[in-house]
């Protein structure tokens, strides 16, 4: 089967998150009279230690709910459909990587972990319920993550982390204001304060991280007659690896000094930088290039358990939950060409 065809099967199969069965049992039907697999719920480990270096390969099966794209379809050198980018077509690249006798055959023993509710709550994430189960992987002397990367290296992640901003007044009929306090327009200064705010910018080996704080939602009031007596807003912080989850509290808190209460609501923590890996060295040198990853992945989960770990994949990073998403052909075919360069050197 080409490389296309395996990626417009993944797709035509439905895996939106919490409904990833049907496509892990797919994976699972098609690896295992390869390589050992190992089911974890609905995630699965494909491939074993040997004795050799440990490649370990990582994907996320699910996909963010359906836009109309739910079919794939080709056409234009592109592979249209949804989790195209995002992160369908890495999956196809490790499936391949897997099935290639002359990868299995090679210098590295190479696994592939295939895992669910990536796109949903951190909390829920199932890639933490395989690194629990098989603490072989800890072993890897490098994780790939094929998440969407424009077919860059990208090292490391920025942490994130939301809180909610709290501002409080006292309610009153809306005729007669000055008997209460709006909580809404008390956050006014505030929030131009936050949106005039530029992102702070990092430097952390020769990369530049960004430092960031966005509102993202906001609700008050009770009633069109009634001045509100609370004011919430969520604030989204994206902190650089610089910062453990201590000092980015600290951080968030003094950037939200001007409200009553601030309540920290989740967390997660940033990707590390794995200076003086080989294999990252010789990565680089296929690519040519690296680059700091201004988002958040599952790097920061495997770099937390002290497995050195970077993102490349063939997905198109701005298609990632579009509705008309789609990859290049070309990028499949250069991610495949890539990858399987470095795990035969």
């Amino acid at each position: 089967m080409s490389l296309v065809d395996t990626l417009v099967e993944l797709i035509d199969i439905p895996s939106v998150t919490g409904d990833e069965e049907e496509i892990t049992t797919a994976l699972e039907f098609r690896l295992s009279g390869r390589l050992p697999t190992r089911r974890i719920g609905n995630a699965l480990v494909v491939g074993e230690p040997t004795g050799k270096p440990l490649i370990a390969l990582y994907g996320h099966t699910d996909t963010v709910p359906v836009q109309g794209n739910a079919t794939a379809s080709t056409s234009d050198g592109r592979v249209h459909g949804l989790g195209a980018s995002d992160m369908k077509a890495g999956v196809a690249v490790m499936v391949h990587l897997l099935e290639d006798p002359e990868v299995v055959a090679g210098p590295f023993d190479v696994v592939g972990v295939f895992y669910d509710k990536e796109e949903g709550p951190l909390a829920d994430n199932g890639l933490e319920d395989v690194l629990d189960a098989v603490d072989w992987l800890g072993d890897s002397e490098l994780a790939i993550v094929l998440e969407p990367t424009d077919l860059g290296v990208e090292v490391g992640c920025n942490g994130a982390m939301n809180a909610d901003v709290i501002f409080t007044g006292h309610a009153a009929h809306s005729a007669r204001p000055w008997l209460g306090e709006n909580a809404i327009t008390k956050a006014g200064s505030w929030l131009t304060e936050m949106g005039a705010r530029e992102p702070e910018t990092f430097d952390i080996s020769g990369l530049e991280y960004r430092e960031v704080f966005t509102v993202t939602t906001a609700h008050g009031g009770i009633a069109k007659n009634v001045l509100p007596s609370r004011f919430v807003c969520n604030l989204n912080y994206r902190f650089p690896p610089v910062f453990d989850f201590e000092e980015a509290e600290q951080r968030l808190l003094a950037v939200a000094a001007a409200a009553d209460e601030v309540i920290i609501t989740d967390r997660a923590p940033a990707g590390t930088v794995p200076e003086g890996n080989s294999h990252l060295v010789r990565l680089e040198g296929l690519v040519g290039s690296r680059r700091a990853k201004q988002g958040w992945t599952d790097v920061a989960r495997l770099t937390a358990r002290g497995i050195a770990a970077v993102n490349y994949g063939p997905g198109e990073v701005a298609q990632a939950h579009q509705a008309t998403e789609s990859v290049p052909i070309d990028s499949l075919d250069a991610a495949l060409d890539v990858l399987r360069r470095f795990l035969l050197a």
